[in-house]
């Protein structure tokens, strides 16, 4: 962690949005270039390149569970997570895994390989939005969290009754530095500036030991933690949260996500997981979750990325939407 002292500041002016929003509990992100990525981290981070976004509205926070709620009762739509797979689909698929049901964390009693996902990761029978850790849990207590267990296919269901539509990858990190240029997290170099906590992580060696210092062993509500430079909350840790770009392993510079008047959103390739037999292409998700810990995951930071298959949810990734100006 840096920890050095937290004396950044936005590097731009504020811009004054050109109308109210579109909708409630939007915030307006103003255009223009930065620079986007990051060489000091991760690989798949690299290269740092200048890309050049035009404003757009932002959900202020993840869509909870009362919102998507409010989508359920109205069109009875049923997420992926509520269907059993088709066994057409996954071929050589264990029969257990063919019922409806979701991934879900589950913390060892011991450490364990740190490079076998597995090690904590559940395939668990009736895990989905309504059951975030299976038959067993409920949404008691949980209306204003991040709805989670929502593959693609039910973000992009949900997000088109509310008309809005996924940001980019750059979209979304152009939003998440909240102003600020070349910060390692959203609100500064600093991880708890002045003792601040801010932002629902991993404290302790994961996936064994959580200190829980930010009071969340799981999610927290939205808007718990402070805002960034543009009114946008939890963009650093809680969940992750889908983009509308396909992941690559490495930024391609000579193909940024969004310039000029519109928004490009490219297929290329669909970047399958070479560790994988079953061909399920992947999208990138942003901003880390409350597992993310320095040990292992040091992603909750706005230049952070991680690929991830668009048929599956779990509950640690969850969404928002925006409307681009017109």
């Amino acid at each position: 962690m840096n920890t050095h002292s937290n004396s950044l500041t936005s590097t731009e002016p504020i811009e004054i949005p050109p109308k109210p929003a579109p909708f409630p509990d939007m915030a307006w992100i103003p255009g223009g270039t930065f620079a986007m990525g990051s060489n000091s981290h991760y690989p798949e981070e690299a290269p740092v390149h200048s890309v050049a976004i035009t404003c757009f509205w932002m959900d202020k926070h993840a869509v909870t569970n009362a919102q998507f709620s409010s989508f359920i009762a109205e069109t009875h739509y049923v997420t992926v997570a509520e269907r059993a797979p088709d066994p057409a689909s996954y071929p050589g698929a264990k029969p257990e895994m063919l019922e409806a049901g979701s991934v879900v964390f589950q913390q060892p009693q011991q450490r364990v390989d740190l490079h076998n996902k597995y090690n904590w990761w559940t395939w668990i029978k009736g895990a989905n939005w309504r059951h975030p850790e299976g038959l067993g849990s409920s949404l008691v207590g949980r209306q204003h969290h991040p709805v989670v267990h929502v593959a693609l296919e039910d973000v992009e269901a949900y997000l088109k009754w509310t008309g809005k539509t996924l940001p980019t990858e750059a979209e979304w990190e152009r939003a998440a530095r909240g102003g600020i240029e070349g910060a390692i997290f959203c609100w500064g170099d600093d991880f708890v500036p002045d003792g601040k906590i801010m932002a629902n992580t991993w404290q302790g060696e994961f996936p064994i030991q959580n200190l829980l210092t930010d009071g969340y062993e799981r999610t927290a509500p939205v808007g718990t933690f402070p805002p960034n430079g543009y009114g946008l909350y939890d963009m650093a840790g809680n969940v992750w949260e889908w983009t509308a770009d396909w992941y690559e392993a490495r930024h391609e510079v000579k193909r940024s996500c969004c310039s000029g008047s519109k928004a490009q959103v490219t297929d290329v390739g669909k970047s399958y997981d070479p560790q994988s037999s079953i061909r399920i292409p992947r999208r990138v998700l942003k901003g880390g979750s409350y597992l993310c810990a320095p040990n292992y995951c040091f992603r909750y930071r706005p230049a952070a990325r991680i690929p991830h298959e668009v048929d599956t949810g779990t509950n640690h990734i969850g969404f928002r939407g925006i409307v681009r100006a017109e």
